[in-house]
Order: structure tokens, then C-alpha cells, then sequence
């Protein structure tokens, strides 16, 4: 199979990280809760992976990292956590559902108002637009970094700077560009960072993570064992214990731990740029096939490598089906969870059949790609 599918989970992943999962699992014990050799290997395990994600992100404490299940999970905790009834958040149509569905729970709760700045049809969002909506009792502005529909790169450096400057929570949602763009959280002004293990970063899934800069509280979600002050029926308040009770997916950590590591030895700009290419001789195909419609910037240095399109008027699943079914060739169709990023593209009802190339695909497989697409579009006319 040729796998285009790398925005849903990236495959497969480097050699270290089966390897690495299979030796733990034979070997780990409970970290933080034993004091014999094997809960003790387990928990430096686990400490040495938050070293890891702190290097990545240039973050200057790894015990401000906490480790959650995915993506979703961070974004739930940090957005529910922060708020409170009264508040107003700033986010973007370009956002997932992960963050719209937590935002229009609180808001149809009567807790929390809600300000989503409208993208223009290529994904890009106004700085100005932010700044003219921010309120006397705007709390955060939420933003996604990367779209995961059609890839567009959004200026979180800038957004952060207007956040500190209004004195403003900023977190970032980093599913779709964390392990190719390097993200400084101090440098970008980013307060919360939600990401998951299981794309870029080539961890298995069930794993992810949320930094939270030192000094800002949210309120647990999940309380119970931890480990650490066991005397008190209190949930301990030090981190990284205050948001993980109970016990941590060791061998998923372990395994994070290692796509982490091929990432740093293989260097994140020799990723990136194998993504670029990848990206742009896709666009370019596309773009010379009758009857396809690409959507977003269409320049690989303005988005992650994520290209969206549609031939025709058909539907967005019967390509995808057929992409699979006669080439082997897997993608993803729909409104990929983010039914307002649709909305501004125009694609809300057809949705896109979404191609997403990650540092195992070549450009051989590209083109074996653009051909599919080449010999469907020639039988749609």
C-alpha cells in the first residue's frame, strides 16, 4: 500500500520505536509507584522522554510536560481548565473539532462567549482580526498551527506576541506540526501546547502530551492515585503528578520516547524539507490534471504537507474508496473533523479527499499518486 494517510497517524515508524516498545513491555513495572529495579528503570523511562519533548520545544522545565492520551485529551484539559464562566475565547474557522467541541459545550452551558475568526479560502487568518476581537474579559486565544485539512501554516509566532502583549492565555494546537516545525514555546510566546505522540513525532497511539508554562494553573479533570503525597486525600499540587493519576501508558511513552529521538538524530530540518518536496511535486501534478480542484495555499513552504482535493463534483468518499480498492493507495475523505475549516473553503457538503505525505513516503510514490488521480479524472469527463 502506499500510505498517504500520514495526517491520521503517521506509518510506519522508525524501527527503534517497535523495538523499544516490545523490550519495554517485557521489562516495565509501574513508574513512581515501587521502589524495586524495574519501577524505577520505568519511571527514568518516562522522565527521559519529557527531557526529550522539552529539547524539542525549548522548553526550559520537563516536569511543566504532561503526558495525556492524544491531543484531544490536552485540549479538553487545558480549555477546561482554564476557563471559567465569564470568559471569552478567540479561535479560528481553520480549527479541529477538538477544540470547537469543548469551546461550544461551554458556550451553550452559558459559561463562556466565543469569538471564531474567519479564514480567507487558502486558511490564512488576519493578526488584525485577532486584536480587533479581543474583549474586556477575553481570557485565551486558541490556535491551531498547522490546518489538517488543507495544511496551512498559521503565524502562531505573531498571535503569540499579540496574546502577551493583551496579556493573554495562548495555546497552540500542534497535531499536525510538531516533530517538522520547530516550535520555541518562549520564543513564540506560547503558554499551553497540546500534541500527540502518534503523528509526527512517531510514537503509537495512545499517547500525547500538554505543556503548561510554569506559574499557570488549570483545574484537574482527573484526580486519584499518583504516587507522590499518598497520606492526602488531596490531589497533590506539584507537577507533572497534579494531571496524571493513575498509572501512565509506560510502553506507549517508551515508544514516543524513541520516534523523539529519530527525530532529533535524523534533525527536524532534513524532515521538513523531505516534506516540502514531497508536497510541492504533488501540487504540481495536480495542478496539471483537468477537472481537479486543489484547495489552500498550494505552496509547500505556506503549508505542512497536506494537500486536499476534489475531482469534479464527485464524492469526496467514492474517490477515496476507489484510491484503495484499485491502487492500493491510502487516503482520507469527508470533512475530516473540522466542519467550519470546510465551511471556508467551500467544501462543506463534498468535502476533500485529503493527501498527507510523511518522512517515509518517496517521491516515487508520488507519482504513482498523481497517476491514480490522472486516470480517474480522464474517466470523470
Amino acid at each position: 500500500m502506499i500510505y498517504f494517510d500520514n495526517a491520521a497517524t503517521t506509518f510506519p515508524k522508525p524501527k527503534a520505536v517497535y523495538a523499544t516498545m516490545e523490550k519495554v513491555m517485557r521489562n516495565c513495572a509501574n513508574p513512581g509507584r515501587s521502589g524495586h529495579k524495574m519501577a524505577l528503570e520505568s519511571g527514568r523511562m518516562i522522565y527521559k522522554t519529557r527531557e526529550l519533548l522539552a529539547k524539542l520545544f525549548r522548553i526550559q522545565n520537563p516536569m511543566q510536560i504532561i503526558f495525556t492520551y492524544n491531543a484531544t485529551d490536552s485540549l479538553n484539559l487545558a480549555i477546561k481548565g482554564v476557563v471559567k464562566k465569564g470568559d471569552h475565547v478567540i479561535t479560528t474557522s481553520m480549527e479541529h473539532n477538538s477544540v470547537l467541541r469543548p469551546l461550544q459545550s461551554l458556550k451553550e452551558k452559558g459559561m463562556i462567549q466565543v469569538s471564531i475568526i474567519k479564514a480567507d479560502r487558502e486558511g490564512h487568518i488576519s493578526i488584525q482580526d485577532i486584536e480587533k476581537n479581543i474583549q474586556n474579559n477575553t481570557k485565551m486565544i486558541i490556535t491551531t498551527h498547522a490546518s489538517n485539512v488543507i495544511g496551512t501554516l498559521l503565524p502562531i509566532e505573531k498571535i503569540g506576541k499579540i496574546a502577551q502583549k493583551y496579556h493573554l492565555i495562548y495555546m497552540v494546537d500542534a497535531a499536525q506540526s510538531a516533530g517538522v516545525y520547530q516550535i520555541d514555546v518562549d520564543k513564540m510566546n506560547i503558554d499551553l501546547l497540546a500534541f500527540p505522540g502518534h503523528k509526527a513525532l512517531l510514537g503509537p497511539q495512545g499517547t500525547g502530551g500538554l505543556y503548561i508554562r510554569e506559574g499557570l494553573d488549570l483545574e484537574p479533570f482527573r484526580e486519584g492515585g499518583t504516587g507522590s503525597q499518598s497520606e492526602s486525600l488531596i490531589q497533590p499540587q506539584i507537577m507533572p503528578d497534579r494531571y496524571e493519576s493513575g498509572t501512565l501508558n509506560t510502553i506507549g511513552i517508551a515508544g514516543l520516547g524513541a520516534g523523539i529521538n529519530f527525530i532529533l538524530s535524523e534533525k527536524m530540518e532534513k524532515i521538513q524539507k523531505h516534506e516540502e518536496i514531497l508536497t510541492q511535486r504533488m501540487i504540481d501534478g495536480l495542478m496539471q490534471i483537468e477537472g481537479v480542484s486543489i484547495y489552500g495555499p498550494k505552496d509547500a513552504k505556506k503549508q505542512a504537507s497536506v494537500v486536499s482535493i476534489n475531482i469534479g463534483k464527485r464524492d469526496s468518499s467514492e474517490i477515496s474508496f476507489l484510491l484503495d480498492q484499485k491502487y492500493d493507495i491510502a487516503s482520507r475523505s469527508g470533512l475530516h473533523c473540522a466542519p467550519l475549516a470546510h465551511k471556508t473553503i467551500g467544501t462543506f457538503e463534498q468535502g476533500t479527499v485529503r493527501f498527507s505525505m510523511g518522512y517515509f513516503n518517496t517521491i516515487e510514490e508520488v507519482d504513482q499518486v498523481l497517476y491514480a488521480i490522472e486516470e480517474i479524472s480522464e474517466k470523470n469527463r
